[in-house]
């Protein structure tokens, strides 16, 4: 059994693997790792091998947690890779976008697919029939914009993200939840439209945490799959064990 650990920039996600198949997941805050890591262990004895994917530096105290109960590989430039990395910076492609490519690669082998990932950021990563990953792109994430407008006006509030309720808004609150949601929405219905005139035969694959809220607002046909990016990391612990 494999253990996979994604560290986000809020949350850490735990997911335990029998083979291919995901048999259990949980999600905790980074003070509450430690804890999760121990039951984790209790729960499933067989665990052998463990994979640590972190979007910073990876943290040496959380890896070293780790390897008291297995072997721990940390995502790294160094990490071997099932497809072709063309990204000309190798040394600042994130872990997460690696487990990506890799979840893309086996899941839709000889396909062109992007990757979109809605989480603190929105992550676009294309991965072409060649089995060639050629990058993507980065943008604000959902409650990143809601903070931008906080953060950088003297006035507007600082929301939680929420519905839409009309095209046009009423009042400072809904014009807010218009203008971040409507616009989320459709910069990412744009950029799957720009990849789709070069790539005709294209697969789009929405993940992260906030995809499901986004998914529905999508005009773009789209397979929101939530443990992507822990299935991709999953497939690395594999591939480089041998």
């Amino acid at each position: 059994m494999n253990l996979v650990i994604d560290a986000g920039n809020t949350q850490i996600k735990l997911g335990v693997f029998q083979g291919s198949r995901l048999v259990a997941s949980k999600s905790c805050l980074v003070e509450a790792f430690p804890q999760e890591l121990k039951a984790a262990f209790e729960n499933y004895p067989g665990i052998g091998h463990a994979i640590l994917a972190s979007v910073g530096p990876p943290d040496k105290t959380m890896t070293d947690l780790v390897k008291v109960f297995c072997p721990v590989h940390v995502v790294s430039p160094l990490t071997r890779t099932p497809y072709r990395n063309t990204y000309a910076t190798t040394q600042t492609l994130g872990a997460d976008r690696m487990a990506l490519a890799s979840a893309a690669f086996f899941r839709f082998p000889k396909t062109n697919t992007l990757v979109i990932d809605a989480g603190s950021c929105i992550t676009y990563d294309f991965l072409n029939d060649f089995g060639e990953y050629l990058g993507g792109a980065i943008s604000p994430g959902l409650r990143m914009r809601y903070r931008a407008l906080n953060a950088f006006t003297a006035r507007l509030p600082l929301l939680e993200p929420g519905e839409p309720p009309e095209l046009i808004g009423n009042a400072t609150e809904t014009s807010m939840h218009i203008g971040v949601v409507y616009g989320l929405s459709a910069e990412i219905d744009g950029m799957i439209d720009r990849y789709k005139t070069r790539y005709p035969t294209l697969t789009v694959i929405l993940t992260g945490g906030d995809a499901l809220f986004l998914s529905k607002r999508l005009k773009n046909t789209i397979f929101a799959h939530s443990n992507f990016l822990l299935e991709g990391l999953n497939q690395l612990l594999e591939y480089n064990k041998s």
